[in-house]
């Protein structure tokens, strides 16, 4: 039999080692939980200054998109203007066999400043936003038919939900961005456009019938970043689907601010 005082040696040891180990559990834990909180901080410090470096950049690209307008229209467009009242006063001097030559001329130079304001109006965010989304869409997918690139349809289903500027210029944008690499790339005989306006988000579909592409080779495409970093920006859902030989399509998301769904 053990003796009492090594009884009590024995209970002791096992009553400190029960509290060593409490401490270190304790301090492990909190040493975690510390890190895992530090690790938190930290990535939301990374998104913050993506979201911001990614902002900043849309606001250089929105002023240099103004600053194109406003050349476009001030600029390029009055010299197409002087050049066809030029032609109109050629017209009215110049022999008979010329007269049908100039006044195609004047037509299609006509026809030529028609387009560069419409482009312009598309390029200034300010216009775009006085019209609105829809009427920016329409707009822009009007000057693509007027202009014989390919064939557009635009479906809206649900009530018009309008969101605030920031928001549609940039889902504008996104579209935009969209149908600059259909033209560019694509060779598609025609744009499809849905927008779907739910209770508490916004569901964009835009698609063509080009060509595709191989989605593993073009990862690093300017033009897809820009449409996801824009997305980001607002906190949309953004996504794109394609396969050579059977088109392109895009899906965004874009949940209301939480108080809308409320209102």
């Amino acid at each position: 039999m053990l003796k009492e005082d090594e009884v009590l040696l024995i209970l002791y040891s096992i009553i400190t080692v029960f509290i060593l180990v409490f401490f270190v559990v304790v301090f492990v834990v909190a040493f975690q939980r510390r890190k895992n909180k530090m690790l938190v901080e930290r990535f939301e410090a990374e998104k913050r200054f993506e979201k911001e470096l990614a902002k900043s950049q849309i606001e250089i690209q929105e002023q240099t998109f103004k600053n194109i307008a406003w050349e476009l229209h001030d600029n390029i467009g009055q010299l197409l203007s002087v050049a066809n009242i030029q032609l109109g006063m050629l017209l009215n001097e110049s022999p008979k066999e010329m007269k049908n030559q100039i006044e195609e001329t004047k037509t299609t130079l006509g026809s030529t400043l028609q387009e560069v304001r419409a482009l312009s109006k598309t390029l200034n965010n300010e216009v775009v936003l006085n019209n609105g989304l829809v009427a920016s869409l329409k707009a822009e997918l009007d000057r693509y038919e007027r202009l014989r690139f390919l064939s557009t349809e635009l479906k809206i289903n649900g009530k018009e939900i309008p969101q605030k500027n920031e928001v549609e210029i940039i889902i504008f944008r996104i579209l935009q961005e969209f149908f600059s690499n259909t033209l560019k790339h694509a060779f598609a005989k025609k744009i499809f456009v849905n927008l779907n306006y739910k209770e508490t988000h916004l569901e964009i579909m835009a698609k063509d019938d080009g060509v595709g592409f191989d989605q593993f080779m073009v990862n690093t495409n300017s033009g897809l970043q820009n449409m996801e970093s824009r997305a980001k920006v607002i906190g949309a859902t953004f996504s794109i689907m394609s396969e050579k030989e059977k088109g392109t399509q895009i899906n965004l998301i874009y949940p209301y601010p939480i108080h809308e769904h409320f209102e």
